[in-house]
């Protein structure tokens, strides 16, 4: 017989203060499973929906982005041109009197599209189009040891490991290569600023250097 005696609980938890912890995930069985079936159960029920179709329905965009890598690649390129070709304005007005309505946009979209975490150091033309602050390690330079079998995160076992997708995102892309390029640290003190801007600022910086190089 076993030494171990079944702990009874009530629907607002385990009785008399004790915790229940859930038993290894074996045998396919995610961790996220195990949880869910040693839950209490209530009379609760989301309306019409399943928490694994809820998991997937947050995911599909982020998904569709990946899969659609090469088109935003050129997309991404097109409206760097654009935002570059904007500079004078942008210079003229102040980037930090278009710092706050400019951040405000770029939040909204990336958000959507990429679940972007606004790190201001944007590199998802390095990474196939799969943001990197997603992982919950928010590594920078690809993934950790611990990515299942089935490509899904250690972490959150019902969501797909960011930095695989990033791969295969980046093999549709035409300078997919750049994934190989190590990353630095991500500046804290860049979070919830305008990564486009300041991409921006740098090429205009870049381009007028290399103008004053070649008239010199």
């Amino acid at each position: 017989m076993s030494d171990t005696q079944p702990i009874s609980t009530t629907a607002a938890g385990p009785a008399n203060g004790a915790q229940i912890v859930p038993p290894a995930a074996s045998g396919g069985v995610t961790q996220a499973t195990v949880v869910s079936r040693t839950a209490p159960k209530t009379a609760y029920r989301p309306a019409d929906v399943s928490p694994q179709r809820r998991v997937q329905r947050s995911y599909s965009v982020r998904l569709w982005a990946v899969r659609h890598s090469r088109a935003l690649e050129w997309f991404y390129a097109r409206f760097a041109d654009i935002f570059l070709m904007l500079h004078p304005l942008w210079n003229r007005i102040g980037y930090s009197r278009v710092e706050a309505p400019v951040t405000f946009v770029e939040k909204r979209v990336k958000g959507l599209m990429f679940d972007c975490r606004m790190c201001g150091q944007c590199i998802l033309s390095s990474t196939g189009m799969s943001c990197p602050m997603n992982c919950p390690k928010q590594l920078r330079n690809g993934p950790c040891g611990g990515v299942r079998a089935n490509g899904n995160c250690e972490v959150e076992p019902d969501m797909p490991c960011v930095w695989v997708k990033a791969w295969e995102g980046s093999r549709n892309m035409v300078h997919g290569d750049k994934i190989l390029d190590v990353q630095k640290p991500v500046d804290q003190s860049l979070r919830e600023t305008s990564a486009w801007l300041r991409v921006t600022a740098q090429a205009a910086a870049a381009r007028d250097a290399a103008k004053a190089q070649v008239s010199a």
